[in-house]
């Protein structure tokens, strides 16, 4: 990746935007589109619908356990590294998984349109939770793509990227989704979103195969099984000090998620009409998401994975502060584009930073399996706990003890991470000698 010292001594401000114009770092992009609109789908857009038709906060708040399909996808990633599909197959190993994901993601979000939650709320679960399984298989064949098409300078250009397009692919299909109900209805809604499957289909037919790509020792019978379900798990557990750094990402975002998985119940509650919400959500965040992800990757560039990791950290811990002042100041505008321009800011920066570490982390010849195993790590335990806590909190508690409470659970994250850099297990746990290299 370019250094900023570089660009800025010779004063040519080209040399801060080509590494994000290669091709690899374009395709992440693209690829972040399609996989960043189904959590849309399932997420702040389904809370909006349901919230409309009048479903409880609890009913809404537990559609959160749709997401929890992503925190299991490491059981099946296997499949995806090893399995190769017939017919498709002959087009490669990940671009053959991308597409039929890509068509079981289009097909389960156009189901989840055509159903109605006021007769039918738990045929409504039951979708959400198909679009969940589809995306998740999406995601890990995209996340093993992406890491595998990134050479090791190119992490943190190439995570921003991908950033921008998840952002660019959720907020684009949440305010695309509100706009287009009122005038057509929501299933129209959701079956114009399924469009945005074509993104990464169009990476897979423009770039092919990724370079990196390594295929798995081919074993036969039980020890095949064995390896492609045990020997990803083992390789990362054989590392120094894994159990923490395991620990490090179970904790990381506990309070991020369950910030952000509730914000637009806050909305409803204050009034927020879906124009606002579109406006100061939507355009002030997307915004600040795009400035966010653009220091993230300076900061990667200038001071390294670790310190930059560490920076994010703290700045999304305090960012959920922003959302208990508006609990408390309650409906204002202003208040509003500051809060999210905040959150989405400080996301924006961590959204590069650790993704670039979780991509770090990954063995090549586990892409898929790793990467899922983490990135589902990431965030369970925020999912299980707004799916099966979080309203009933809010209703004991107030918006606005509770989101202090998800600023006081960030913090443990906060600490660790700061330790394990003291203890040298960030760079001892990286997987590849040339990304390591580059981690300083």
């Amino acid at each position: 990746m370019t250094n900023p010292d570089l660009a800025a001594r010779g004063g040519d401000p080209l040399l801060w935007i080509r590494p994000y114009l290669q091709r690899a770092p374009l395709g992440a992009m693209l690829l972040g589109i399609s996989s960043g609109f189904p959590y849309a789908m399932i997420g702040a857009t389904l809370t909006t619908r349901l919230a409309q038709d009048g479903i409880d906060k609890k009913s809404v708040t537990a559609f959160a356990l749709a997401f929890l399909v992503f925190n299991f996808k490491f059981l099946w990633a296997p499949l995806v590294d090893r399995f190769h599909l017939p017919l498709l197959g002959r087009f490669g190993q990940r671009r053959s998984w991308l597409w039929l994901a890509a068509a079981l993601v289009a097909a389960a979000t156009v189901n989840l349109g055509l159903l109605d939650p006021a007769a039918n709320l738990a045929l409504v679960a039951f979708a959400a939770v198909a679009l969940g399984v589809a995306a998740a298989t999406f995601d890990i064949v995209i996340d093993a793509y992406r890491i595998e098409l990134l050479k090791p300078e190119q992490l943190g250009v190439g995570s921003g990227m991908s950033q921008y397009g998840w952002r660019l692919g959720a907020v684009g299909a949440g305010a695309l989704a509100l706009v287009l109900a009122e005038p057509l209805g929501w299933s129209a809604a959701y079956a114009l979103c399924a469009l945005l499957v074509l993104p990464a289909v169009f990476v897979g037919l423009w770039l092919g195969e990724p370079e990196r790509h390594r295929e798995p020792a081919p074993r036969r019978g039980l020890a095949a099984a064995w390896a492609a379900v045990a020997g990803p798990l083992l390789e990362f557990f054989r590392r120094k000090g894994a159990l923490l750094v395991l620990l490090f990402v179970l904790l990381h975002k506990i309070g991020d998620t369950l910030a952000n998985l509730t914000f637009r119940l806050l909305l409803n509650d204050l009034g927020f009409t879906n124009n606002e919400i579109a406006t100061w959500d939507v355009g002030v965040g997307f915004a600040a998401m795009l400035v966010g992800i653009f220091v993230g990757g300076i900061l990667y560039a200038r001071l390294g994975l670790k310190r930059s990791v560490l920076i994010s950290l703290v700045l999304m811990a305090v960012s959920n502060l922003s959302f208990a002042a508006l609990a408390h100041v309650g409906h204002s505008n202003a208040l509003l584009a500051f809060t999210m321009g905040f959150e989405n800011f400080a996301s924006g920066i961590g959204g590069v930073v650790v993704v670039a570490y979780l991509s770090a982390l990954c063995n090549l010849s586990f892409t898929a399996t790793q990467f899922a195993l983490l990135s589902a790590a990431a965030s369970i335990v925020g999912r299980f706990f707004t799916g099966t806590t979080a309203g009933g909190l809010i209703e004991r508690m107030g918006f606005v003890d509770f989101y202090l409470m998800t600023t006081v659970l960030a913090l443990p994250g906060v600490v660790l991470f700061w330790w394990m850099m003291r203890a040298g297990l960030v760079d001892a746990s990286i997987a590849e000698q040339d990304v390591k290299a580059k981690s300083a």
